[in-house]
């Protein structure tokens, strides 16, 4: 096992590693920018130390961090979700200083970063993918060339994107014009490579990834899918596992799909793979996430597998012991992306400091977070503020409990989509499991709800009135 891990990410992600790491009784290594420098996660670890100046350039510094990793006597590296998580160039530089990587190969990782290779590998292996272009387009013309020929609507997409950046829905060729050269510019904003290709549009579909695990030993197993289509603008906000709209039949087809795209990719360590499924079950690979995910907790949750637990085995050269026919699937587990985002206006962020916080508990219930009363929200990182999951033996007593530690949570100083969550919950398509990555476009005038206002404020404005009345 390692003799210690520095973890190249912050908040939520890097308290979770810690955990993870002090169980196999492994120290830790955080890093912290000066904005981050009182965080939760930087008190929990063993070490701590400032990677740079700056709230963002050091957790972005390749070689800054490599040298942390090598002055602090680590030998592992854990890179979370972000920043360097997938950057083959850091996977390579960790590989030549002799420092483990807690993920897959640089070369796998390179591979699987390009959506157009990762889709050249798919076609290779006869892995059904979404009809598409292979090659990067070259220009305007022939972009609207291979539109035509796919049919309308198609997507323009970054071929190194990821989180819907880069990425336009077009309906004509005068669509595919227009948004072109917009397309390859964010794309070279966002990942410094401007090539970008079409897929042909599949309908309401639903969005569903399987997370895989691959040892450096042959050994590959699925665990399940998770369904991740309710998001807004490509971003994931609720999370479901396993999915209602899967049969065991389907469940096992596509599992062992996902565990083919692994071995295709010469894939090791953790990964997930995702498909697009469209409304007559067709499914399709759509991209192969080289990291840890975000929703990975309602995979653990109806597993009963420490998946973080398992990258930091492999990594360190142990066969995987668990056997496909040993994963079982037990009830159904929620995850809601508590966002300090304001969605009665357009989602957008919001920052300030949290004066009060209460989290919910009981049964079948988790919270993966970084907050506390008196935490101040930097505006300079994602507006995820913690996880809440749950678990229910059904379907319905999972989402009964999801919106009973909605209606607990309390999160005061800042907006948040608590409120928001409570509605989806509510909502009989929602619990009918009637949707599709379209449900919140479609929904959203149907999910509004009133502010909840801090009883103390109701305390103060009845406290005001009864002084005015009086004349004191």
């Amino acid at each position: 096992m390692f003799k210690k891990v520095l973890i190249a990410n912050r908040g939520e992600i890097a308290l979770r590693i810690i955990r993870a790491c002090k169980e196999l009784k492994i120290p830790t290594v955080a890093i912290h920018s000066d904005v981050d420098a009182t965080a939760l996660y930087v008190k929990k670890a063993d070490e701590a130390c400032l990677v740079g100046p700056g709230p963002v350039a050091g957790y972005l510094n390749i070689y800054r961090i490599v040298d942390l990793a090598r002055q602090r006597g680590a030998d592992a590296i854990h890179p979370g979700y972000g920043f360097l998580a997938e950057n083959p160039e850091f996977a390579k530089a960790c590989e030549e200083n002799d420092i483990k990587l807690i993920g897959p190969s640089s070369d796998a990782m390179h591979k699987l970063g390009n959506k157009i290779v990762s889709r050249q590998i798919m076609k290779k292996a006869g892995i059904p993918i979404v009809p598409g272009t292979l090659e990067r387009l070259s220009s305007e013309d022939e972009a609207v060339a291979e539109a035509k020929r796919l049919g309308f609507p198609v997507m323009l997409k970054a071929a190194a994107g990821g989180g819907g950046r880069g990425l336009r829905m077009c309906s004509s060729g005068d669509d595919v014009k227009r948004f072109f050269n917009i397309a390859k510019k964010e794309a070279m904003s966002a990942f410094g490579d401007e090539d970008v290709y079409l897929e042909k549009c599949i309908d309401s579909p639903r969005h569903i990834e399987f997370q895989i695990i691959a040892d450096n030993h042959g050994n590959v197993i699925h665990l399940g899918e998770r369904d991740c289509s309710i998001q807004r603008r490509h971003q994931k906000l609720v999370e479901i596992a396993p999915s209602l709209l899967l049969d065991e039949k389907l469940r096992a087809e596509m599992g062992a799909v996902a565990v083919a795209v692994s071995k295709a990719a010469n894939y090791n360590n953790v990964g997930t793979v995702e498909f697009l499924l469209d409304k007559n079950k067709n499914y399709y690979f759509l991209e192969m996430n080289t990291r840890i995910q975000v929703e990975h907790t309602v995979t653990e949750e109806v597993t009963g597998i420490d998946i973080v637990r398992e990258m930091i085995k492999i990594a360190a050269g142990e066969r995987l012991n668990i056997k496909q026919e040993e994963v079982s699937i037990r009830g159904y587990a929620i995850e809601c992306r508590i966002n300090a985002e304001d969605p009665r206006n357009s989602f957008v962020p919001t920052t300030g400091r949290v004066t009060a916080y209460y989290s919910p508990g009981g049964v079948g219930v988790r919270i993966d977070g970084n907050v506390y009363v008196g935490y101040n929200i930097p505006r300079y990182y994602d507006s995820m503020l913690a996880k809440l999951t749950v678990r229910g033996r059904t379907w319905e007593e999972a989402v009964d409990r999801m919106y009973r530690c909605l209606d607990e949570y309390v999160i005061r100083g800042v907006k948040t989509t608590i409120p928001f969550y409570k509605r989806i919950m509510l909502d009989e398509h929602f619990r009918r499991g009637e949707f599709n990555t379209n449900y919140i476009d479609q929904k959203i005038d149907e999910l509004v709800y009133q502010d909840e206002h801090d009883p103390k404020d109701l305390v103060l404005a009845i406290s005001a009135a009864i002084v005015a009345h009086s004349g004191l």
